[in-house]
């Protein structure tokens, strides 16, 4: 029994020590260097290959080396392939970090002051509490719920929303379409951790940006996707949002000539908020492992018709 890993290679070295270590009864193999294909039961992967199940023609298990798969083409996979998404805890942990980093930035108008330093101004700037400044989390899945119970902790007036009912302590939950405006009207800083689906795609919007306070200001560490940039630049332009903080943009990396590379109103980012681990995700994945072994349900199963 093998397990076919396609994905950075230099972690994959780890991936292969630990599997070793701890299940020497599953055959670790790293792209392309696949051996027999009809031995391989499990893929690791951040992109499958096309034409998967010619390629592996005994795969029994799609795992996800990212805690969202958007990045799936589910068309192109067949509907009775397990498709299990990447739970590592220190994909949540360094989301939390990022976004704390990101919402103080913004709160504390560091880009300000680095501009500032660069033009050598030598000016403060009116300190708002953190009781008068309005964070707004859209999207209250597990991630989503534990940064908005993490800035609550701070003092912040914290919100969040999502597409069905949610209840998280110390926060002002809203949720479907009828909520939506409620809830953007009291986003000061918005931080978007939204899945990638359909319905979210081009969310972050002028239509939704003019919802916003004025002044307020952008996070999006969900997926580029989420963005329509043109609208961003425009909101910036306005002067309706103040500044953003993206770490994922449609392209990555953007274009030479991408205005958001000279616009000192966005912190951007390459995609660095989190990173999955093999060390902390390793026990996870086994897990994964023997309960598919067993015959018992996975955790973190997608659901194709959702996207997450």
């Amino acid at each position: 029994m093998a397990l076919l890993y396609k994905s950075d290679p230099v972690r994959g070295a780890r991936w292969k020590a630990l599997f070793a270590q701890h299940a020497p009864d599953i055959e670790f193999r790293q792209w392309p260097d696949i051996g027999d294909p009809k031995e391989i039961r499990y893929l690791l992967a951040w992109q499958p290959p096309e034409n998967i199940m010619d390629s592996l023609p005994s795969l029994e298990v799609l795992f996800a080396t990212s805690a969202g798969v958007d990045q799936f083409d589910f068309d192109a996979l067949p509907p009775e392939l397990p498709v299990v998404r990447m739970l590592d805890p220190a994909i949540e942990s360094g989301m939390i970090e990022y976004a704390t980093f990101a919402t103080l930035w913004l709160h504390r108008r560091m880009g300000d002051y680095v501009r500032q330093q660069r033009e050598g101004q030598w000016q403060a700037h009116m300190l708002v509490p953190a009781a008068q400044r309005r964070i707004g989390v859209l999207g209250l899945g597990q991630l989503g719920s534990t940064i908005a119970s993490h800035f609550a902790g701070y003092g912040f007036a914290v919100s969040g929303w999502a597409r069905s009912s949610r209840q998280v302590q110390d926060v002002a939950c809203y949720h479907g379409e009828a909520e939506l405006d409620e809830f953007l009207s009291s986003s000061d800083i918005l931080i978007c951790v939204l899945p990638l689906t359909d319905a979210t795609r081009g969310i972050l919007n002028s239509d939704l940006f003019a919802r916003l306070p004025e002044g307020a200001a952008l996070i999006n560490i969900g997926r580029g996707e989420h963005l329509v940039d043109h609208d961003l630049t425009q909101a910036l332009d306005d002067g309706h949002l103040s500044a953003a903080v993206l770490d994922v943009l449609s392209e990555e990396p953007p274009a030479d000539d991408h205005p958001f590379w000279q616009d000192e109103r966005i912190l951007l980012t390459p995609h660095v908020a989190a990173m999955t681990q093999p060390d902390s995700a390793f026990p996870v994945l086994l897990d994964n492992l023997r309960r598919h072994q067993r015959g018992e349900p996975m955790i973190g199963r997608v659901d194709p018709q959702r996207g997450y």
